[in-house]
């Protein structure tokens, strides 16, 4: 948010957001304006990143992939076991973000941004199943997804190799690369549908 009001101009969309531990998340943003890598330098001074990475040129502005302290809204997500909604978007000092939740877990978060910004403000309400919203792959998938996007594994040219992956994680090279196909098999028939990806 500081970024954005720095640079009012831009458009920031945050895409996804993995937890890599308690502590740690990596994201990938995609910020308008700019040539690849035009905001790492600026983006990497601020306390809580560890780490940006400049992927790629896409669609009128550039794509990053950052590691940073998870922020506390991220930890009251998690206590209420509620999903985050991608995109968020930001621009100016300010994010818009949708809120999947239930009406108590709903007024939990509301309360807390309330304290955070007097003025955030509640632009509609839809009623839907929750089920769609549901994460679709465990915990510890979801960590072991986290810690190759960090360290690079999906990037090109790839940071770490398969082999390097399973040492870090303490697991054998062969559980890894099983675990990442079926995360990969579950991450796509979350895009496509169960139906146009053979079983």
């Amino acid at each position: 948010m500081r970024f954005t009001r720095a640079h009012t101009s831009l458009r920031l969309e945050i895409l996804n957001r993995s937890e890599i531990d308690d502590r740690v998340g990596v994201s990938d943003y995609w910020i308008s304006g700019g040539p690849p890598g035009a905001w790492a330098r600026e983006l990497q001074a601020y306390p809580d990143i560890q780490k940006v990475d400049a992927l790629a040129e896409v669609g009128g502005g550039s794509l990053y992939r950052i590691t940073d302290r998870s922020p506390p809204i991220v930890h009251l997500y998690r206590r209420l076991g509620l999903p985050l909604q991608f995109p968020m978007r930001m621009q100016a000092g300010f994010i818009r973000w949708e809120i999947v939740a239930r009406q108590d877990e709903f007024r939990v978060l509301f309360d807390y941004a309330k304290r955070i910004d007097p003025d955030v403000k509640v632009l509609s309400i839809r009623h839907r199943p929750l089920r769609s919203h549901l994460p679709i792959l465990t915990s510890t998938q979801q960590a072991l997804l986290s810690r190759a996007l960090a360290e690079g594994y999906f990037a090109v040219p790839r940071g770490i190799t398969l082999t390097e992956l399973a040492k870090r994680v303490n697991r054998s090279k062969s559980s890894v690369s099983e675990s990442i196909a079926t995360i990969e098999k579950k991450l796509l028939e979350s895009v496509l549908g169960p139906t146009l990806v053979p079983a």
